[in-house]
């Protein structure tokens, strides 16, 4: 294992310096990760040290085995809301059950080399849901803060804000109070000492504050949730049933789906900040082991943090051994101070959360693509409502196929099928587009420019537009293909139905087919049934052909011109009359002399 790791170039070189260096980063984003790790856990509806458990156990694994030197892995905000609607609605053990499967498929994306394909998820789809997800850590942070009694967790946004408008009147001023002193601290802490981190200034000073002055007056970790364990809890194997992998198959799915999103894109940043390269598909390996190993832990799905991994890099890291030295030191945190979490008051907490939710809401993206009032605003604006009003997995599934559907419908117009013909303005006649009819074309050759994939989404409009302009029945059909880079099936069915047409009087030819097309239409057969003869690579080959093929008798007389060659064909007509006159003359002429 070390062989292919120092192979990959993880640890070239790797030194005692640059061991110190991992290891002070390692620390300080320890520290950081403490107290999100928890908020996460709570906010998800769960026990704060389960957290704990994933920040050790998927934060080591997800830095030893994924595919970037700088990843941090660990409990996100974007897991919230879908972690947070399984626990209300199977329980925490299902909960263990869909981040065991989500581990599964995200082990399978990076076998399959999946891990490119998640690119391709649109922006507005991404910026949509984490912007979504950010109002609903934000609001759900809201019943913490302002100290609120007997408040239900509900799993719907609007059911949430009635709940907190229903309780207002229980506010607790020593709960504000408490968590202005923590936000204040967050706020200004970077500000006054930049390498100190806020979220644990504020966390630690508000805690004692609220311990020395009003220790009864706030509802704590303590009081809600018990005590914190200080040891990791034993090794245990969730009860996985069919049915439940059958009910759990589609959270675990955006699980996965989300988990890889985030991961790649954290390490995407890592590479822009180092100057680095990320292997996706051992990312995503390494997600997928760290997912299926935590819950026999009972620790709750992770990914890759973002504003963690940020920080690892600032604060000096060279390798993925201060990611494996954070997880320990979360784990000697875990096992010498987790008594004192305890006492961590709730208002303390939700500052915190806040502050990550305001963070990730990327609102000023999100409100630029609003302004441009095109599809990406339609999609990333019903992305949004759907992740706040009904849930994740339907605003991802919904966002994902309205993006496609706008797609599929802005590339149809990309199709471009016009006649053309040569214009002789030009050096050697170049063929184009011009303002072209049948009065004004040949009557016997038509000539097309076909540009833009042709897909399903695009084949019929192709279809129609030729058959619609070649109702005069023309003696060939000349198709310029060059611009054409894809062809489906649903393109090839159109393209079969316009030669097999077009051939009962005449023939298709076809020029400039690229790779994939011809390759294609191989597979299918079309490129039989065209004929070998009639393919060219060159406009001017195939028109020298189709001019062989005409009907010489109708070229007599003709004034279009269109062809270089149509001069000599339209003035035969006129050698022939004078000669039969000459001919009629001459012999009136020995009928006359006998």
């Amino acid at each position: 294992m070390l062989k292919r790791l120092e192979f990959s170039g993880r640890y070239a070189d790797y030194s005692l310096q640059k061991f110190q260096k991992d290891l002070l980063s390692g620390v300080i984003v320890a520290v950081i990760a403490i107290p999100l790790g928890m908020g996460f856990a709570i906010a998800s509806g769960v026990k704060p040290e389960y957290g704990i458990y994933t920040t050790i156990i998927a934060g080591i694994l997800i830095s030893l085995l994924g595919g970037s030197k700088f990843q941090i892995g660990g409990p996100t905000g974007a897991f919230i809301p879908i972690l947070f609607g399984i626990v209300l609605s199977y329980g925490y053990e299902d909960l263990l059950v869909a981040g065991f499967l989500a581990g599964i498929l995200l082990i399978l994306m990076g076998v399959f080399k999946l891990g490119s394909l998640i690119k391709f998820i649109p922006r507005p789809v991404t910026i949509g849901f984490t912007t979504g997800i950010a109002v609903t850590i934000f609001v759900g942070q809201i019943a913490n803060f302002l100290g609120l009694q007997n408040v239900e967790s509900k799993e719907l946004f609007i059911d949430n804000l009635k709940e907190i408008a229903a309780h207002l009147y229980t506010v607790n001023i020593y709960s504000i109070f408490t968590a202005a002193i923590c936000l204040l601290l967050i706020l200004f802490i970077p500000k006054w000492i930049p390498k100190i981190p806020g979220p644990l200034i504020g966390i630690v000073v508000s805690t004692i504050i609220a311990t020395i002055f009003y220790p009864t007056e706030v509802a704590t970790i303590g009081s809600k949730y018990g005590e914190i364990p200080s040891s990791l809890p034993q090794f245990q194997f969730p009860d996985i049933t069919w049915e439940k992998i059958v009910h759990l198959l589609r959270p675990a799915f955006v699980i996965a789906i989300l988990g890889g999103i985030e991961s790649l894109l954290s390490a995407v940043v890592a590479d822009g900040m180092t100057n680095s390269k990320h292997h996706s598909n051992r990312e995503l390996i390494g997600q997928g082991v760290a997912n299926v190993v935590t819950p026999l832990f009972g620790g709750i799905p992770a990914t890759g943090a973002i504003a963690r991994t940020a920080t690892n890099i600032k604060t000096g890291a060279v390798s993925p051994i201060s990611g494996i030295v954070h997880g320990l030191v979360v784990l000697l945190v875990l096992i010498l101070f987790a008594p004192y979490a305890t006492n961590i008051p709730l208002s303390s907490m939700a500052p915190v959360l806040m502050i990550v939710a305001w963070n990730m809401s990327e609102r000023k993206v999100f409100y630029q693509v609003l302004k441009t009032k095109t599809g990406d605003s339609l999609v990333i604006a019903a992305t949004f409502l759907l992740t706040v009003f009904i849930n994740l997995t339907v605003a991802v599934e919904f966002g994902l196929l309205l993006a496609v559907i706008l797609f599929i419908k802005n590339m149809s117009y990309h199709m471009v099928t016009k006649k053309a013909l040569p214009n002789h303005t030009r050096k050697n006649a170049k063929v184009e587009v011009q303002a072209t009819t049948s009065q004004y074309g040949c009557p016997q050759i038509s000539i097309f420019n076909i540009e833009g994939p042709l897909f399903f989404g695009a084949a019929q409009s192709f279809a129609d537009n030729i058959m619609n302009s070649i109702h005069y029945k023309p003696k060939v059909l000349l198709l310029r293909m060059n611009k054409v880079p894809f062809i489906d099936t649903t393109g090839n069915y159109y393209l079969t139905s316009i030669v097999k047409n077009f051939s009962k009087h005449g023939i298709v030819l076809i020029s400039g087919l690229k790779d994939q097309p011809i390759a294609f239409i191989k597979q299918t057969g079309l490129y039989h049934i065209v004929g070998e003869e009639h393919f060219f690579d060159h406009t001017g080959e195939a028109i020298d052909y189709a001019l062989l093929q005409l009907d010489k008798n109708r070229c007599i007389g003709c004034k279009r011109f269109v062809f270089n060659e149509c001069t000599a064909l339209s003035c035969a007509g006129d050698l022939q009359k004078v000669k039969k006159k000459n001919d009629q003359v001459r012999k009136k002429s020995l009928m006359t002399h006998e």
